[in-house]
């Protein structure tokens, strides 16, 4: 596989977000011995950024992980996430104190079986607590050789200045594909200017990208991307329309939607590695050989023109 470099490190050019192995989505096709599977592929594929976090599950994904890598560890570009807590009334909340990002540190790395993170991410940013701090204990785990890199997730270009003033921010993880392009306006181009890699999470847009999706029906009754609004029956019949061009583009590579999707997101810049989650070996195969995709200029303005969504994210 072509590879980029991320933190100064050459990684696959597309990697692997376990996230749907063990969280979200939905609970039906939860299969660890396939997940396993699916790791230790990835890696014998060259993708070799695994990207994780102590909130998915939460901490079971991490211990799934621990076992897919045992010896074989070296072989990963290993990142993991924290700054993610369940709240007391359901849902998530951000929790960026510095005693518990360190604490949280250090329980992935014991979850994972690893002495060091190649990238450890603050999945969210605190408004309660001052960034600076946050920031800060992140760089004391690589004073203390615990972490190498470390990286920011869903920030705007303020927070970046403000963290990069104290610590190089080695990557930003935030959601990118055709479904979601508001990274490109700034995120995107602060990275390049500043060495940073970008990790796109949700390239395929939960699924959608790849046309498999084409009805609410499809999907289990606790896939969460049925609250989602743009998992609606009438934006669905929306959207499905405006992959046409997508389509178009995938057959003239003889490749799949999703391949074509991945490629234009690899198109937008050298510093981007998109995370495509998949819990089956088909679908990895299948994201890994996207990779040998160029798309001609002419390709990625047809697709730079296809409509956002009229649906917001969340």
């Amino acid at each position: 596989m072509r590879q980029r470099t991320l933190g100064g490190s050459p990684v696959g050019s597309v990697g692997l977000g376990c996230m749907g192995m063990s969280y979200a989505y939905t609970t039906g096709g939860w299969d660890d011995a396939a997940s396993l599977d699916v790791v230790r592929t990835a890696l014998d594929l060259g993708v070799t950024l695994i990207d994780t976090a102590d909130v998915y599950g939460p901490h079971s994904n991490e211990v799934l992980l621990g076992q897919a890598l045992r010896g074989r560890r070296h072989e990963a570009f290993l990142a993991s996430k924290g700054g993610l807590v369940a709240g007391e009334r359901g849902g998530l909340v951000s929790d960026g104190r510095p005693e518990h990002l360190k604490a949280a540190a250090k329980a992935s790395l014991q979850r994972l079986g690893t002495d060091y993170l190649d990238l450890y991410q603050l999945h969210r940013v605190d408004a309660r607590i001052p960034l600076d701090e946050s920031w800060g204990a992140l760089a004391e785990l690589v004073g203390e050789g615990l972490v190498k890199h470390i990286g920011l997730s869903e920030v705007g270009v303020g927070e970046l200045r403000r963290a990069h003033a104290i610590h190089p921010v080695s990557s930003v993880q935030s959601e990118l594909s055709l479904w979601t392009r508001e990274a490109l306006r700034d995120i995107v181009p602060w990275c390049a200017t500043h060495g940073c890699g970008f990790i796109a999470y949700a390239p395929l847009g939960r699924g959608f990208l790849t046309g498999t999706h084409r009805s609410r029906s499809q999907f289990a009754e606790d896939d969460r991307r049925l609250r989602l609004p743009r998992f609606t029956e009438a934006a669905m019949r929306e959207e499905l329309r405006a992959l046409e061009p997508l389509k178009a583009v995938a057959a003239r590579h003889g490749a799949t939607p999703g391949q074509a999707a991945l490629a234009w997101v690899l198109s937008k810049g050298e510093h981007i590695v998109p995370i495509a989650g998949t819990r089956r070996r088909t679908h990895l195969a299948e994201n890994a050989a996207a990779t040998d995709i160029t798309l001609t200029s002419a390709e990625v303005e047809a697709l730079d023109a296809i409509p956002a969504p009229s649906a917001p994210r969340y």
